[in-house]
């Protein structure tokens, strides 16, 4: 039983209270046994903005359970996985 971290791009709808999200999202994955580590905001276009989340996963828990816990999340609009990794250390 390992530790990895994965990454996810999180596209917000627009207009949306990103510090709302952040702490649903911290919320969610806490529920289903992950770790939120940071979640950086990045500039994308015109003024929208994406979160990346990095999290402390499970090795034998499904990514999905961590995809579908943020799309629960009112106002998100997209997610995609950008890293998947295990952790060392």
């Amino acid at each position: 039983m390992g530790i990895a971290i994965l990454k996810i791009k999180v596209m917000p709808e627009q207009s949306s209270d990103l510090e709302q999200i952040k702490k649903e999202i911290k919320e969610k994955i806490g529920a289903v046994k992950g770790k939120v580590d940071s979640i950086e905001e990045q500039e994308v276009a015109f003024g929208l903005k994406a979160l990346i989340v990095t999290l402390t996963w499970p090795e034998e828990q499904e990514t999905e359970k961590a995809e579908k816990a943020i799309r629960e999340v009112k106002d998100v609009s997209s997610l995609d996985i950008i890293d998947y990794r295990r952790a060392f250390g």
